[in-house]
């Protein structure tokens, strides 16, 4: 009779913020597109911000319960629509893959993509009514 080992299974470290390396690629970029206006109101921190952009990501909570450690939370909404907007998610997303490609931690013969799927919120136009199946004519008969 053979024995089996229980195998102990180490979780991969999650990422809920932007590690210091890849600030120092980030934040030149942010700061290229977005100056700082010389007037006005102080701007959210951009880090801070993405951190929070990245633990809606991870987490998949809703905008209006983001920790307060991340600042603001319609804040950080209105910086992520504004990146949205801008495409400097691809911009910064670019920059990431050539880096990762250049120190070769990429593997580029597999790759997965995950998903979430959710219901439709507006669904298309119905194609017709239903037809109602009548009662049959015939009476039941006990089994």
């Amino acid at each position: 009779m053979s024995r089996r080992r229980k195998v102990e299974v180490v979780p991969l470290k999650t990422i809920w913020t932007v590690p210091d390396a890849v600030w120092a690629i980030l934040k030149p970029i942010l700061d290229e597109h977005y100056p700082k206006a010389k007037t006005g109101r102080p701007r959210i921190d951009f880090r801070q911000a993405l951190n929070g952009i990245i633990f809606i990501a991870r987490s998949g909570c809703q905008w209006n319960q983001l920790p307060s450690i991340f600042g603001d939370d319609s804040s950080v909404h209105r910086w992520f629509q504004r990146w949205s907007r801008d495409d400097l998610f691809e911009v910064l997303w670019a920059v990431l893959v050539n880096e990762c490609d250049e120190l070769k931690g990429l593997s580029w013969e597999w790759q997965a993509a995950d998903c979430c799927l959710g219901k439709a919120r507006f669904p298309g136009e119905k194609r017709g009514r239903i037809r109602r199946i009548e009662p049959s004519p015939e009476p039941r008969r006990a089994s």
